[in-house]
């Protein structure tokens, strides 16, 4: 397949026109870059994004973020094109959680209910009883009755945070999320003492140690919205740094600080996120592929755990 070369400054345009002509609609995650974000028709969290599939007339769903959102498109519009720019564009909270350890891993506890964080892949959504997000856990887990013991999947960091605000005890499988796993402590305070006015806003996805600093936790949509309402000029953010474009766009007399990682990289930013590219938005609409294609027999089982999310939220 031969693709002609591309000017960067021509590809909104031909992206614009494509949509048009395909009937698509782009779903971008706050991760993205910002030239992605802004040539997006809807942008947002985890949850915002499951939603606007929902609700989405398009023929054509473009998924500017990571596998299992796309995923989750094609399972709430399993007769729609699903098209991600990167098929690479993984995820380390699903990649940590494969199907048949957490299978078996749920038969150890059978009398338990599986609440599973979307960042997870199709596969396990169908072991689920119930699918949540960062925005709508803590609500989900306080609609089970007091005595029901629960598994959460696969973020340990999600789950520990909320076993501890909610006095709760859920079994938690060991996964982690590599951005929010390698923001620095000591770097962070640091960046404190020099900003002794800035309100630190972190992800639940962080370590312990990194929540215990925070004046506000919360989703991605959580951290923009704090931002938005609160008084405060300055805000140190401890998520991956691609929120600070909408948070910018909303609030441009506000400064927001990325907090760093421990290591002198740029690990705080989502590699596969950022696999996306305005290019590759472009070649997948013109080639209609990378297509995500799923079984109809996990469409069917993956589908109502997400269901069920939905009426919750």
């Amino acid at each position: 397949m031969v693709n002609e070369p591309l000017i960067q400054s021509d590809l909104a345009q031909k992206i614009n026109l494509l949509k048009k002509e395909m009937n698509a609609v782009i779903l971008a995650h706050y991760y993205q870059d910002g030239e992605i974000q802004d040539i997006a028709d809807f942008v947002g969290d985890s949850l915002q994004l499951a939603q606007a599939a929902v609700k989405t007339q398009a023929d054509v769903i473009v998924f500017a973020g990571v596998h299992f959102m796309a995923e989750t498109a094609k399972i709430l519009n399993p007769d729609k094109l699903v098209l991600l720019p990167d098929l690479n564009a993984g995820c380390s909270l699903a990649d940590d959680c494969p199907y048949d350890d957490f299978k078996a891993f749920r038969g150890k506890y059978p009398d338990h209910k599986v609440l599973s964080y979307i960042n997870c892949s199709a596969a396990i959504k169908t072991l689920s009883d119930v699918i949540v997000t960062s925005s709508n856990a803590e609500k989900i887990v306080r609609s089970f009755p007091e005595n029901q013991p629960l598994i959460f999947a696969p973020d340990k960091n999600l789950g520990a945070y909320l076993n501890k605000k909610l006095g709760k005890n859920m079994i938690l499988w060991d996964g982690s999320c590599q951005v929010h796993e390698v923001f620095s402590e000591r770097k962070m305070i640091d960046l404190k003492l020099r900003h002794p006015e800035a309100l630190i806003l972190a992800h639940p996805e962080c370590t312990e140690s990194i929540l215990n600093h925070a004046d506000y936790i919360g989703s991605t949509t959580g951290i923009l919205n704090y931002a938005v309402s609160s008084p405060a000029k300055e805000f140190i953010v401890v998520t991956e740094p691609g929120i600070i474009h909408q948070m910018g766009k909303a609030c441009p007399d506000k400064v927001f600080i990325p907090a760093p990682p421990e290591a002198n990289c740029a690990c705080n930013e989502c590699p596969h996120m950022k696999l996306n590219t305005m290019e590759k938005i472009y070649l997948a609409m013109k080639n209609k592929f990378p297509e995500i294609i799923l079984d109809a027999e996990t469409l069917r089982l993956a589908r109502l755990p997400i269901d069920k999310m939905l009426a919750l939220s």
